[in-house]
């Protein structure tokens, strides 16, 4: 499992328009948002056929989106369990 959170900054007269943008973007879940902040706060997890790679990519380059910052990253690849 690999999973992100996101806060993803947009002029507030663009929000719906970038809220549906990442409506559409698979594995992203929206959390909240701050028309005042100018920002959308949003977890990714990885699924089947996409990366959470692949839609933080997506996520930039979705229209009228000023730009991200990764707040939170985790993975459990590595983490298999060893006997002792």
């Amino acid at each position: 499992m690999n999973i992100a959170s996101l806060v993803v900054r947009a002029f507030p007269a663009d929000f719906p328009e970038v809220i549906e943008a990442l409506k559409k973007i698979p594995g992203v879940e929206l959390h909240g948002s701050s028309a005042e902040k100018g920002s959308i706060v949003i977890t990714i997890e990885d699924g089947a056929g996409w990366s959470v790679t692949d839609s933080i990519l997506a996520v930039n380059l979705a229209p009228n989106v000023q730009g991200l910052t990764v707040a939170y990253e985790y993975t459990d690849a590595g983490l298999e369990l060893t006997e002792v």
